[in-house]
């Protein structure tokens, strides 16, 4: 009796830890091999997310020592999701023979297409994505990626979770610019890791529904265990795109926590119809850190606090900024630092030029408390060209370490 009892145990014990170890049905079910080619793989795989699509079940990727090599121009079908064992790995999973990542990695073997086009009620989680035949030295071989990840183009999409991914190489992370007649909803991004190589990481259009971008993190040093990097001229290069890691445009009450790049030419714009909250955030050797618009002065307004920005890129000291304000709308500041310095990663000025600028012509408000701000070489720390704009400042820190409380436009 006991020993039955004993065997029971055992079998139930086993199948536990083999449910808890895949939380899904293996894509190897499906004849996804590491051993195939990347034609191969996606074929397969997109029948393994047709199969999911009907009951919502998930996709295990089971770790391997070589990745699942996979052609573009997959569809993420309504209702599935493919589950890798990762957690982020900022710095990257190492080969321990090899310049490679191991474990749930996706080797992209074209740019024809985007990798995954999702749709409603899909997830991404625990998956590297390795594009390897990506330059890392001549700025003029780039090759421009489509987005690793896109939200469809033609049918709404409502409920997409992409979680603890990294990406090594890509061109565009994440592309979520939906069109007017086919919007987005509750896209929540976080736990994700990389360095586009156009700069953009994040990209958000017509979503209508609270957007969540959090603990997402941008650096070039994030093939660091494998022993691979991008060149200065590299980094420079996407420097001189001119583009930001994280653009908003078109969203409603948008979060963005914990939100960090390196060594992109913009940190954040929020576009002329976005509103909502950043907070925690470090925008490090950067052109221009924030770039806040505005199309009218009902809801254009973001609340904007617990910030770092290192603006430096670049040797035009006059086009470096942290902070961009113009259009309409109000803009709360607080408790947001600025400063300048070398960093031999980047061409650099180690400067900017002021603080924050004030653009455009029609009215609108800028509040800042606390805000600490120097190494800009202008007198003042505010550039302000527009004189309908009302700001006030209360216990910031300017250059010289003074308190710098000032009113102005004062109606």
């Amino acid at each position: 009796m006991k020993r039955k009892l004993l065997v029971a145990c055992t079998m139930f014990v086993s199948l536990m830890m083999s449910a808890f170890a895949s939380p899904g049905k293996n894509i190897k079910d499906f004849n996804v091999s590491p051993k195939n080619d990347g034609k191969t793989n996606s074929r397969n795989l997109q029948k393994a997310i047709d199969w999911a699509s009907k009951s919502g079940a998930a996709l295990w990727v089971e770790p391997s020592s070589e990745p699942y090599a996979l052609a573009s121009g997959l569809i993420l079908k309504n209702n599935v999701s493919i589950i890798g064992v990762h957690g982020p790995v900022p710095r990257a999973t190492a080969h321990p023979a090899k310049n490679a990542p191991v474990g749930s990695v996706f080797k992209i073997e074209d740019a024809a297409h985007p990798l995954f086009i999702v749709e409603s009620a899909t997830q991404i989680k625990g998956i590297q994505f390795w594009y390897a035949h990506q330059e890392l030295k001549d700025p003029a071989k780039i090759i421009k990626y489509p987005p690793t990840i896109q939200v469809s183009k033609t049918s709404r999409t409502e409920g997409v979770t992409l979680s603890n991914l990294t990406f090594y190489g890509e061109y565009v992370a994440m592309d979520f610019n939906a069109t007017e007649e086919f919007p987005c909803e509750l896209i929540l991004i976080e736990q994700c890791y990389g360095y586009p190589l156009s700069g953009e990481f994040i990209r958000i259009n017509f979503c209508y529904d609270i957007p969540r971008f959090l603990h997402c993190h941008v650096n070039p040093s994030i093939m660091r265990q494998m022993k691979l990097g991008f060149s200065k001229a590299i980094v420079d290069a996407v420097i001189a795109n001119k583009t930001f890691a994280y653009n908003i445009n078109n969203t409603d009450n948008a979060q963005l926590i914990d939100i960090f790049t390196f060594a992109t030419w913009g940190g954040i714009y929020l576009g002329d119809e976005s509103y909502g909250q950043l907070t925690n955030f470090n925008l490090d050797c950067v052109t221009v850190g924030l770039h806040k618009a505005g199309n009218n002065t009902k809801n254009r307004n973001w609340q904007i606090a617990q910030g770092s920005i290192i603006a430096n890129a670049g040797t035009s000291v006059e086009n470096i900024h942290p902070i961009i304000i113009e259009g309409q709308g109000h803009t709360s500041i607080t408790n947001v630092e600025a400063f300048s310095g070398d960093n031999p990663a980047l061409t650099n000025s180690g400067e900017s030029v002021d603080f924050m600028e004030v653009r455009g012509k029609e009215k609108l408000t800028i509040s800042l408390f606390g805000c600490r701000m120097r190494n800009y070489v202008s007198k003042n720390p505010f550039t302000i060209n527009n004189p309908a704009a009302i700001i006030q400042a209360v216990a910031c820190i300017d250059k010289e370490e003074q308190l710098y409380n000032v009113i102005i436009n004062r109606q």
